[in-house]
């Protein structure tokens, strides 16, 4: 007889997730985050939703703990981390931008989304490619984070 998905321990599930057909993965993914990844490479999946149910089970890592693995990753590695900028942005704020001479109104949504024009987008990235056409940090676009000058 078989034991149901909360009777198994967390290595037999997270052993199990290899068995799973995709679309298992799928639900279960779609439980434990609020979108799909734009890639769907069965290896990430696997690795992220591992992590997420041994999360469930021993709780998450604390942040000092988080900060510390990567301070060991950096000092052993050649890539180095990137200084992540963390910007909030209030569910309703209203961000203007003049582009191709006219004004450009994204408002943030409360789940992170942004509306442009009655449209949906996931990220100011995002909303910013869709009015460009072309690539752009959409905290950049929309003025949030000052571009670095190179130097001479």
């Amino acid at each position: 007889m078989k034991a149901s998905v909360q009777e198994q321990s967390v290595a037999a599930r997270v052993a199990a997730l290899a068995d799973l057909p995709m679309n298992e993965l799928w639900a279960l993914w779609d439980r434990y985050f609020p979108r799909r990844p734009s890639h769907h490479n069965r290896h990430y999946v696997e690795a992220r939703l591992a992590y997420k149910l041994q999360e469930e089970a021993f709780g998450a890592l604390k942040p000092e703990a988080r900060e510390q693995l990567l301070r060991i990753g950096e000092a052993h590695s050649r890539i180095q981390r990137r200084a992540r900028r963390e910007i909030h942005i209030v569910p309703g704020t209203v961000l203007v931008r003049e582009y191709g001479e006219r004004e450009h109104r994204v408002t943030a949504l409360p789940d992170g989304g942004f509306d442009y024009e009655g449209r949906r987008f996931r990220s100011l990235s995002a909303v910013a490619r869709f009015i460009t056409g072309q690539h752009w940090s959409g905290p950049l676009f929309f003025g949030l984070v000052k571009q670095k000058r190179e130097r001479r």
